[in-house]
């Protein structure tokens, strides 16, 4: 088994163009197509959109790699791109069809009074409101630490930032997700 090739070796493949566009291009497919199918299908909850979302995600960024201008890492960028297109095509899917695409299902607590009433349609969209409000870096941050599980020093290497920043993004994600849910429960 070969070593995957980093960001910046994939890039400058893909800079070279002819037959090295499609080596950087299944690079970034096999560093990241796992990452991007699990973080689609976070949002989507249905493994036949995910699939159709990561279609076209994929396609985008094969369309739009040669405008990647490296202010950030290769993984924030395509990151970016999967999440607007992931959102843009539910809601696409919401005004075609009229209806909630496959309702998430989330446990609730129970001794939280004030999450008690809540179903958890209502607590899920809360958290991705949450999260939604949150900067950009950090809700990447936040996602890849608490849904994907990923250890600091694996989110330091994807996004190219140290431990100690990351460690202090996602305590602060962590923190405005928790006001920003307390806020809009005690509002309803």
């Amino acid at each position: 088994m070969s070593k995957p090739l980093d960001d910046k070796h994939i890039i400058e493949l893909f800079n070279r163009g002819g037959k090295h566009i499609d080596i950087a291009f299944k690079a970034i497919v096999s560093n990241y197509g796992e990452k991007l199918y699990s973080q689609i299908r976070r949002i989507t909850r249905s493994h036949e959109l995910t699939n159709d979302v990561l279609q076209n995600v994929l396609i985008k960024i094969y369309q739009n790699l040669d405008g990647f201008n490296q202010d950030s890492s290769l993984y924030t960028w395509i990151y970016r791109i999967a999440r607007n297109e992931t959102l843009n095509y539910i809601e696409k899917e919401k005004r075609r069809s009229g209806i909630d695409i496959d309702p998430p299902t989330l446990e609730i607590i129970s001794g939280y009074d004030i999450l008690d009433g809540s179903t958890p349609e209502k607590i899920l969209e809360l958290l991705q409101k949450a999260i939604d409000s949150l900067p950009e870096k950090q809700a990447i941050i936040f996602q890849l630490k608490y849904f994907d599980e990923m250890k600091y020093s694996e989110i330091s290497a994807q996004l190219s930032t140290s431990e100690g920043a990351l460690k202090a993004s996602f305590h602060i994600a962590k923190q405005k997700i928790q006001k920003f849910i307390l806020n809009e429960l005690n509002h309803q």
